[in-house]
């Protein structure tokens, strides 16, 4: 039967979109970019400082953009769970992910099967703060010094119990690259989170721990556990008596841990330069570096697109290379 004139008009309408009711698909692809709220995955627990970093930095975001910015937590598996998400989203601008270096470059040689890669699937767009570690032990516990401590775990292999917030994460990579560099050997104790595992490492049922200087400080200051290190390679201002790695004697113990802002690879040019010049707003903000310089952490603000591309893979190879000398089996 033939087609009619009415018919192939009417086909040609769908074709063209001229048809498509306004608040259709046709009316938001030629939309503005923000048109609506935009969405922060944090790859882990709603606590700690991964996730006051990130609620500070997503509404300094949604300012710049002029849409709302939705945390949403996606914890697990050392904060690749989140991110694999993060991954798989639609790259429209509307999807951003909180990243860390744990995710980002210990991950890839940790897990034989990954369902991201730190570079080819995400695009990134700002470097937002670097920090350093500080290896804190009960206080009850016979060592006072990195010294000490260093001798009687070398005595006494096994025998330390070491609490991390699971593995992959930048707790976990910190203490194995400190085992391989210092020759020792701790049992490792992985929790769900930081939190949990400060709280026990305070109750005594834990021995020691690597964690930031933003959640470790004021317990330190309480009294209710004894810094040892930092693996910074020079004294921390928020933690000026205790003495670097190197200081301990093991200089090539140092490292940092780094979060970042990405996206999934993909996206529009205008949609990645959009995001991109408003993350850099973000870590230029007077509060927003108060925030981090106040929890001994430094504002990477020169990290600006292709630039913190390259520095993701130079982290990459660097992290994978500690992973795979230490020993530390794929999981």
């Amino acid at each position: 039967m033939p087609i009619s004139r009415r018919a192939l008009a009417l086909s040609s309408l769908v074709l063209t979109g001229e048809g498509a009711r306004p608040g259709g698909a046709a009316a938001q692809e030629t939309a503005p970019y923000p048109s609506r709220a935009v969405t922060w995955i944090v790859p882990f627990n709603a606590a700690g400082v991964t996730d006051s970093t990130s609620r500070l930095a997503s509404r300094k975001l949604g300012q710049q953009l002029g849409q709302p910015v939705v945390i949403e937590n996606r914890p697990g598996a050392g904060g690749t769970l989140g991110t694999e998400y993060a991954a798989r989203a639609a790259p429209d601008g509307y999807t951003v992910l909180y990243g860390t270096n744990a995710a980002m470059s210990g991950a890839p040689a940790l897990y034989r099967r990954l369902g991201y890669h730190p570079v080819r699937s995400f695009t990134p767009l700002q470097g937002l703060f670097e920090s350093s570690n500080v290896l804190v032990a009960n206080p009850l516990r016979p060592y006072r010094t990195a010294e000490e401590f260093i001798r009687f775990a070398r005595a006494n292999p096994g025998r330390v119990n070491l609490a991390h917030a699971g593995v992959g994460t930048s707790t976990h990579l910190t203490a194995v690259l400190f085992e391989s560099i210092a020759g020792i050997e701790m049992t490792h104790v992985a929790y769900t989170g930081a939190a949990p595992a400060l709280t026990d490492l305070m109750a005594g049922n834990v021995d020691v721990m690597f964690d930031y200087v933003a959640t470790t400080r004021n317990p330190i200051a309480e009294g209710r556990m004894r810094p040892l290190a930092v693996t910074a390679r020079a004294r921390i201002p928020a933690l000026p008596a205790v003495p670097t790695v190197a200081e301990v004697g093991l200089p090539d113990a140092w490292s940092s841990t780094w979060s970042g802002l990405f996206m999934p690879a993909g996206a529009p040019a205008s949609v990645v330069e959009r995001l991109s010049n408003a993350a850099a707003a973000v870590i230029r903000d007077p509060e927003m570096r108060a925030f981090g310089e106040g929890n001994g952490s430094r504002p990477m603000e020169e990290l600006n697109g292709e630039a913190f591309a390259r520095f993701v893979t130079a982290e990459m190879e660097r992290w994978g290379e500690i992973v795979r000398r230490s020993g530390a089996q794929p999981l």
